[in-house]
């Protein structure tokens, strides 16, 4: 076992302490900075993993920016007056040093110890040297802590870690998959597993019963600040376990993660169905850290006069102070939120501002209804009936000063619009606010219907309806099929969604009435996914799972907006990697090896 102390060094730089004075000790790392001292002396910070030590050296002027050194000194208690409080080591240097150079190095891309910004391209081109930043060494060794925690969980609950294959099938998942071209039979293709989702489902078949991995997954689709090629997840799979049991394994390797991080355990996330979250945060992914609930207004403006507000569906939200004080919205700034209304899908987003109440009705331009000492003002204020100015300010609970708005239109629409506005108005960053995870129910089993009118799935074909919906799966067509529930669940923190999971059809009789309404016939059932049903046909166990996206956990628990900032060698936006300058072509050679040719740009 190697500790701190080894042939190369004692101890670690950040780890000295006052009651290390008098110790002679060797200490290597980079050299973070120097400052000259007087003509012969300077003080050079030694930087490693644990932190900053100011080594006082004799003839330091060779010595430069990250070049690699083995110091000899004293710890010391430092002169009076020249403490450091931001350094854990700030109360002692070494002193009397005897500097090796072990590696000296150029003058490093980008500085390491300022706070400025950098080109991301930059970055990940000299990742290596990223890398020794302090923000990226407490990300990876989170990430690492992370990691540690969710296994200990999974194996304290007697789950077994099973390693499933890469190199697989091309198996429909809802993503591209990335393919790998067999050598030994040319035209034929491996694809690189988008999740261990059925391999996991074998395991439950052959008696594992219960089935953990930290599991590295591919998908071949756009890249966002969530999202990379490549991720990590912890995939569990489990039999004869209820929902609820999947909530307790999951919710303890999470609690035991988040832990480990912050210091601090969480309590138990609440249960919200789609349904709820849909309707009151218009997101299936709810960020709960904050207020601005959607508010159903459409009973008010159903034999409306207005015309903007005549619609199948009318939502608004509150913004409390966005009309006076010191957070008031500049009209510039309602402008641009129109615009973005506009741009999420919507006809206009109707707003109001909400003034202190004149009595029984107003003049000017106010919409001359009062409810709690308010009414409405500005904007579409002068369209609505005194009933309804009333109806906005009660059923929004609106006081004066604060901003309203409204969309109107079919309520998919509505939903998202204002879910999206309540973000842009509301939304603390990613590292503040807490942590507020809850668990999401009850999604539709189908998320629409085909150009046939067949029903898309929300899951993969393998998800079980809701018990209480069997008899509406059997007799339901079309439409109807729209308001079948799945045993289908995420988990969410933060407006972030960390993983999916369900319930799975082990049912004979239910899984051909899925594959019956997808249009998907036994041949073409047998085509996709024949080595599952064929396995299905000696007993299969009751049985459900979930997949935790553990680098959108460790980005939530560090505070980072993007996941990049958690992986070692991140892709791009755009999915290139500036360090290897993937991806890139390969020798004509190789190709003809693999029976393939590339055929020339259109």
């Amino acid at each position: 076992m190697i500790g701190a102390a080894t042939a190369m060094r004692t101890d670690l730089c950040g780890r000295l302490r006052l009651a290390d004075a008098g110790r002679t000790v060797t200490v290597c790392g980079w050299v973070d900075r120097r400052r000259e001292h007087s003509e012969h002396l300077a003080f050079v910070d030694l930087r490693d993993r644990t932190g900053v030590i100011q080594c006082v050296v004799d003839g330091a002027r060779d010595l430069r920016g990250e070049y690699v050194v083995r110091v000899t000194g004293t710890v010391r208690r430092r002169p009076e007056g020249t403490a450091n409080d931001r350094l854990a080591t700030g109360e002692i240097e070494l002193a009397d040093c005897s500097v090796e150079v072990l590696s000296a190095s150029e003058p490093p891309p980008f500085p390491l110890h300022e706070r400025t910004e950098v080109d991301e391209t930059i970055r990940l081109r000299y990742r290596y040297v990223d890398l020794r930043t302090e923000r990226l060494q407490r990300n990876l060794r989170a990430r690492a802590a992370v990691n540690s925690a969710v296994r200990r969980a999974m194996e304290a609950q007697g789950f077994v870690e099973i390693e499933t294959p890469m190199l697989i099938a091309s198996m429909p998942e809802g993503a591209r998959d990335f393919v790998v071209p067999s050598r030994k039979e040319p035209g034929a293709f491996y694809a690189l597993p988008q999740s261990p989702q059925l391999f996991k489902q074998l395991c439950m078949v052959g008696g594992i019963d219960r089935y953990y991995q930290v599991a590295r997954c591919l998908r071949d689709e756009d890249l966002r600040a969530d999202r990379q090629f490549e991720f990590m997840q912890l995939d569990v799979e489990a039999s004869f376990v209820t929902r609820d049991d999947v909530f307790g394994a999951i919710g303890e390797a999470v609690a035991a993660a988040t832990e480990a991080v912050t210091g601090r355990r969480p309590g138990e996330p609440p249960l919200m169905t789609w349904g709820e979250a849909m309707e009151r945060f218009g997101s299936d992914k709810p960020d709960t850290r904050f207020g601005l609930e959607l508010v159903e207004l459409t009973p008010l403006f159903e034999r409306t006069g207005t015309r903007v507000l005549q619609a199948p569906c009318v939502k608004g939200i509150r913004l409390p102070g966005g009309a006076a004080g010191p957070s008031a919205l500049t009209r510039s700034r309602v402008d641009e939120l129109v615009e973005a209304a506009k741009r999420w899908g919507a006809k206009g987003l109707a707003w109001m501002r909400v003034v202190p109440a004149a009595g029984e009705a107003t003049g000017g331009g106010a919409g001359g209804g009062s409810g709690g000492g308010a009414a409405l003002d500005a904007g579409v204020a002068k369209l609505l009936s005194p009933a309804e100015s009333a109806g906005v300010v009660s059923a929004l609970e609106a006081e004066p000063g604060d901003m309203v708005f409204l969309v109107a239109d079919e309520r998919p629409v509505v939903r998202q619009v204002l879910g999206l506005l309540r973000l842009e108005l509301g939304r603390p960053p990613v590292g503040e606010g807490g942590l507020n995870y809850v668990w999401v129910v009850d999604f539709p089993l189908f998320e629409g219907l085909d150009a046939d009118g067949r029903p898309v799935p929300s899951h993969h074909p393998f998800t079980m309806p809701h018990v209480d919906d069997l008899d509406r799966l059997e007799q339901g067509s079309g439409p109807d099929l729209l308001d079948v529930r799945s045993q289908a669940y995420d988990l969410v923190v933060n407006g972030w969604e960390l993983g999916s999971g369900s319930v799975r059809i082990h049912r004979a009789d239910v899984q051909r009435r899925i594959f019956e309404l997808l249009g998907i016939g036994p041949e073409q059932a047998q085509a996709r996914f024949g080595f599952l049903l064929d396995a299905f046909r000696f007993g299969v166990p009751p049985h459900a799972g979930f997949a935790v996206g553990l680098d959108r956990l460790t980005a939530v628990l560090v505070g980072e907006e993007n996941i990049r900032e958690v992986i070692a060698f991140p892709k791009t936006q755009s999915g290139a990697d500036p360090l290897t300058n993937a991806p890139g072509p390969i020798p004509p050679s190789h190709l003809g090896e693999l029976g393939l040719r590339v055929a020339p740009p259109a």
